[in-house]
């Protein structure tokens, strides 16, 4: 993480300097890190907390944060030392375990419990695999988040292959069904990034208009299928003629354009 200087005013244009520059030293720290033993990690950036990977990093002053278990002791230390943030273009992905409450009645608690982990598990595992950070793990759902400091410039099409990889992950291609069935959503624009919290916990976080529609898409999508805006889509570089269709989303005034994309045994394709 950058060095940190306690009489430096951290304002927007330091926040959208950090969150986009996507510096290559920072992309390759990263890289080398996720393929560290083993998860959880830091969500942001990929540091192991557990296995051999976290006795290692422990010993380099990259433990898990006792503040936030989220993060390790150097991205905490920054983030808490550096609150602000700033509007950046940025990607997310909300990947949504269908028929949760059905599957809750069927299941004894214990049983919704490891179902549920092993989710976790699996969904946290590809988004790292793809540059991603966890945001947070919500009930039935797991959100992430891809910008240039994680994902670099190409964060789109970085989501869009986690949330195909997601439900791979889970079992859609498989002939005999999903694990678990999981719906994913996917929007990229605006939003504000940044640190928020007070002197008991603080935390990376992302906010506007394209988290929710990510998180609006994410309870929309059927099992076995990503819905991705058509912005997210553009950015991405998925190909122009894919069909299209709009879709109302709680809360929205107007309808928002998605393209549907589902796993098969071979690719993902429009539906």
């Amino acid at each position: 993480m950058p060095s940190s200087n306690d009489t430096q005013t951290y304002d927007d244009e330091f926040w959208r300097d950090y969150l986009t520059r996507g510096d290559s030293k920072e992309l390759r720290l990263r890289r080398l890190l996720r393929v560290l033993p083993h998860d959880p990690r830091c969500k942001l950036c990929a540091a192991p907390f557990g296995g051999p990977g976290g006795v290692v990093m422990r010993a380099v002053g990259k433990g898990r944060a006792a503040e936030n278990p989220n993060l390790c002791n150097a991205c905490f230390a920054f983030i808490e030392k550096h609150h602000g943030g700033a509007e950046i273009n940025a990607s997310f992905l909300f990947a949504d375990v269908r028929g949760s409450t059905t599957l809750a009645e069927r299941l004894s608690p214990a049983d919704f419990h490891t179902l549920m982990q092993r989710f976790y598990a699996a969904a946290a595992k590809v988004v790292i695999e793809h540059d991603g950070g966890i945001d947070k793990f919500v009930g039935d759902e797991i959100v992430a988040f891809f910008f240039p400091l994680t994902s670099g410039p190409d964060h789109a099409a970085a989501a869009v292959r986690a949330g195909l990889a997601v439900l791979q992950a889970t079992g859609h291609a498989d002939p005999e069904g999903p694990w678990v069935p999981v719906g994913a959503g996917i929007s990229s624009g605006t939003a504000w990034v940044g640190a928020v919290g007070d002197q008991q916990k603080t935390d990376l976080t992302a906010l506007g208009d394209t988290v929710n529609i990510a998180a609006r898409l994410g309870g929309l999508a059927r099992a076995g299928e990503v819905l991705v805006t058509a912005e997210a889509a553009a950015a991405a570089g998925l190909d122009p003629d894919l069909v299209r269709r709009s879709v109302d989303l709680k809360g929205k005034s107007s309808s928002t354009e998605v393209v549907s994309l589902t796993v098969g045994a071979a690719s993902a394709t429009a539906v």
